[in-house]
């Protein structure tokens, strides 16, 4: 504002002049009817401002492109995060937008004589896969989500059958995510853990038959011996009152003093018997592998390289199973490993100096599909084993007749059987009140004193008063 008749260089040769100005556009402004002080916007409301994007969204799927048609001549193209979407020019006026991960990146146009910006928000294939599930499954209230890590399924089934079917589809559609099945079937239990009853049943037939003789003779003017050293045998101590030594008396033997002559036969029939049983009972959540091991650990030393520095990792035998309960309405689908290994010193080896045994495994792995309470069985796990070792003295043992008495043998033979029963159950957690006793005779344990003989109070701590007109006795 100037005043009338002044000027800029009277104002700044007059100081009083620049005051009187002041004072009175400030005047002015206070005492106007319409001046308003103008409030600061808001912290919250810039940032919905800027939250809310004002450029027009491309929306596209994972795998999928779109054409973009422009009004305008395109020179340059540039997209943000090219590892979300990507943008080439077709022709002048089109631009091919490719969608390659979920994501929102910007692309940009230039041309002549403009500038366009788009938002390219890209999406899983889920919405695809969702309108598959519509498809096959019509009526199905089947709904589909995704995370960065897998395909979740909700919603409700009216059979099993489609409950096991959208998962091995979800499972189908994506090799990379997990599939994490929640349908549930109308009517059907409400739980989500299985505990899997388990019956192993091993029985071991052995046999083994022994064969030979050995011949001695002690006389005055030599000694002889004949043996196939293939089982202990009676020998001369010269050095010993009783010269001729007998290692093994559970054997026939016939001997003539006068004659200094001695016949020993080994012969020996043995059959066992082993039985043994192992029952853990798993529970394991739906979806999720369990694992069950009864046995142990045994050392393998491993040699390092050009050092020979020896390290010692484990390897676990014995009975092992391991089992992922899939449930889909009544009926459980079971995908069961069981394994039992022993073992096994005759085929073992020498590492380092260390006797390192071998293992004898059988194992089995199936896919099976049952209702609460129902059982299987695995069976025909046979293990048929024979051996059979002979030993003989040359010449001696091809003569007729007495040719038998210069051979010896070893028939050993063995069978084994496994039997697997498997019962899954559907379970839930047991309340305070329905959990049962211990099975235990509480008269073989010592019974408890100073703390709890006391009332509970500490066994060094003074005794409770009595009650009021009772006195304690002494």
């Amino acid at each position: 504002m100037r005043i009338p008749g002044a000027s800029d260089r009277g104002l700044v040769r007059r100081p009083w002049a620049l005051w009187l100005l002041v004072s009175t556009v400030a005047l002015l402004g206070s005492a106007g009817p319409a001046a308003q002080v103008l409030p600061a916007p808001r912290a919250a409301d810039a940032r919905a401002q800027s939250a809310a994007s004002p450029f027009e969204r491309i929306f596209l799927i994972a795998g999928r492109s779109h054409v973009l048609a422009t009004d305008f001549d395109v020179t340059r193209i540039d997209v943000t995060i090219n590892t979300i979407a990507d943008a080439n020019r077709v022709t002048s006026r089109e631009v091919l937008v490719d969608g390659k991960a979920p994501g929102t990146t910007s692309l940009i146009l230039w041309g002549a004589d403009r500038r366009v910006q788009y938002d390219v928000v890209v999406d899983t294939g889920v919405p695809q896969l969702q309108q598959q599930m519509q498809a096959i499954f019509p009526g199905e209230e089947i709904f589909v989500s995704t995370t960065e890590e897998a395909i979740v399924l909700s919603g409700h089934a009216t059979t099993n059958e489609v409950v096991l079917r959208a998962g091995e589809i979800a499972q189908a559609s994506s090799s990379k995510l997990k599939v994490i099945n929640m349908l549930q079937r109308a009517g059907g239990p409400d739980t989500q853990q299985v505990m899997l009853e388990v019956r192993f049943a091993e029985v071991d037939h052995n046999a083994l038959a022994e064969l030979g003789t050995t011949l001695l003779a002690d006389r005055s003017n030599f000694d002889a011996r004949t043996s196939t050293e293939q089982f202990p045998a009676p020998f001369i101590d010269a050095s010993k009152p009783a010269p001729i030594v007998v290692p093994d008396f559970l054997n026939v033997f016939f001997f003539l003093k006068q004659e200094g002559l001695l016949a020993a036969i080994k012969a020996l029939r043995e059959r066992g018997l082993f039985q043994s049983l192992a029952e853990p009972n798993l529970i394991a959540y739906n979806g999720q592998e369990a694992s069950f091991l009864a046995g142990g650990e045994f050392p393998i030393p491993i040699v390092q390289g050009n050092t020979g520095q020896v390290t010692i990792q484990f390897k676990e035998f014995g009975v092992k199973l391991r089992f992922t309960p899939t449930i889909a309405g009544e009926s459980i689908r079971l995908k069961v490993e069981p394994e039992v290994s022993t073992l096994d010193f005759t085929n073992g080896l020498t590492l380092a100096g260390f006797r390192v045994p071998a293992l004898k495994t059988r194992r089995a792995q199936t896919d099976v599909e049952l209702r609460d309470g129902q059982s299987f069985a695995i069976a025909g796990l046979l293990d048929n084993q024979s051996l059979e070792s002979r030993q003989l003295i040359p010449l001696l043992s091809n003569l007729p007749v007495i040719g038998h008495l210069f051979r010896s043998k070893s028939d050993t033979s063995a069978r084994t059987e496994l039997l697997v029963l498997i019962t899954p159950r559907l379970v839930r957690p047991l309340n305070a009140d329905e959990v049962p006793p211990l099975p235990i005779d509480p008269d073989r344990f010592i019974k408890p004193r100073g703390f709890l003989e006391n009332g509970g109070q500490p066994a060094d701590a003074p005794a409770p008063k009595p009650p009021a007109g009772k006195e304690r006795k002494q």
